[in-house]
């Protein structure tokens, strides 16, 4: 069903299946919007489920809402939305939309008139709105989802346009290098830039991947974003493992705020579940550094046998570059790599933009 609709939407990609005006411009709205994409998948695992049983009611995607006609939405967006998204990589969350806040254990019927806990507020209202039509019979459930689809389509290509130009703009990759300090301003700029909190884990992670031949140590795969370790089973945002042996040896945990004693305290406790020690737990951290804190840190080798230790995102990545001055270069197009690669949910597309025309700027300067 997914991939008849999904054909339709390709073959009509360049006229909307929508002749409301206001109805279309709701929409593109919510597919347009960078800063939170769960309502996509949420409007399109109602819409499907709507579709294959027409007696269930759309505003009802939770089966703790009373009455025969509630469904799980949740089973549709990870059981037929979720494979079928990465399948042709399509621009909306990778994860279900369910475990964001504003979509997590709700009891009532989907209303216009329910305040949905989320920013931008605008997306929240238009998708009630939206579910609300379905279910007056106002809007066909089959029109709606084919109609995000094309939008998605279209936003997909946009972005792969601005991209190609973007890095096509850059300098030969045979050029010299930016130096040290050059990359080090880029990345400050970068995380300057707004909805940035994943990027310090990019930093860290493109530095290993650069040197991991020369230190015989790796990271591990980076999950996703908005992963809760408990259900990762991770012990830190980036782990770091031996190369021949796959021993755990470091974990590293970036935070966008001060790093306090409660955060120790939480690392100590999930290190203490740990069958295996490991030498070093390091916070990364985007603003000061507390002095009590800091040696609150340092006091706990002794005790537990493991460094830890707060350092600066920026001072870290700048000693890193410094002491492997000739992985510079190497260093910068991992990152770039990871920052492009990564789904728009954690880096959002502006963020990608804003890096490469950063980039295409430092570069031109140089001239």
């Amino acid at each position: 069903m997914l991939e008849r609709f999904y054909k339709q939407a390709v073959e009509s990609v360049a006229s909307s299946f929508i002749k409301d005006v206001t109805i279309l411009n709701m929409v593109e709205a919510i597919c347009r919007c960078n800063a939170n994409k769960a309502p996509i998948r949420f409007l399109m695992s109602c819409l499907l489920a709507k579709i294959c049983n027409s007696s269930v009611d759309i505003r009802k995607p939770y089966t703790e809402i009373e009455g025969e006609d509630a469904y799980s939405g949740r089973f549709y967006d990870e059981t037929y939305i979720e494979p079928f998204i990465h399948k042709y990589a399509l621009p909306c969350n990778p994860t279900t939309a369910y475990l964001t806040p504003a979509f997590r254990n709700i009891d009532r019927l989907l209303t216009p008139d329910l305040v949905l806990v989320g920013r931008p507020r605008e997306v929240y209202t238009n998708t009630l709105l939206l579910l609300d039509k379905v279910h007056s019979s106002l809007l066909a459930p089959e029109t709606l989802l084919t109609e995000i689809l094309r939008l998605l389509l279209v936003i997909k290509a946009e972005d792969k346009q601005r991209m190609e130009q973007l890095l096509a703009e850059l300098k030969p990759a045979d050029t010299l290098p930016l130096s040290v300090e050059e990359i080090v301003t880029l990345l400050r700029q970068h995380l300057a830039c707004k909805h940035s909190s994943r990027l310090p884990v990019l930093i860290v992670a493109a530095a290993y991947q650069t040197v991991k031949d020369c230190v015989s140590e790796v990271n591990k795969p980076l999950e996703a974003h908005n992963a809760a370790d408990k259900q990762t089973g991770a012990i830190g945002d980036i782990e770091i493992v031996l190369s021949d042996d796959n021993k755990l040896v470091t974990c590293y945990e970036m935070k966008d705020k001060r790093i306090l004693k409660t955060d120790i305290d939480i690392a100590l406790q999930k290190l203490s579940e740990q069958t295996s020690k490991i030498d070093n737990y390091i916070f990364i951290t985007t603003d000061v550094i507390d002095a009590e804190v800091e040696e609150y840190a340092k006091s706990l080798y002794e005790k537990m046998g493991v460094e830890f230790a707060i350092l600066d995102c920026i001072g870290f990545i700048k000693h890193f570059l410094h002491f492997f001055h000739r992985y510079r270069g190497a260093f910068l197009s991992n990152y770039q790599e990871m920052v492009i690669a990564e789904p728009t949910s954690a880096v959002p597309q502006p963020l990608k933009e804003a890096f490469l025309a950063l980039r295409r700027v430092a570069e031109g300067d140089r001239r």
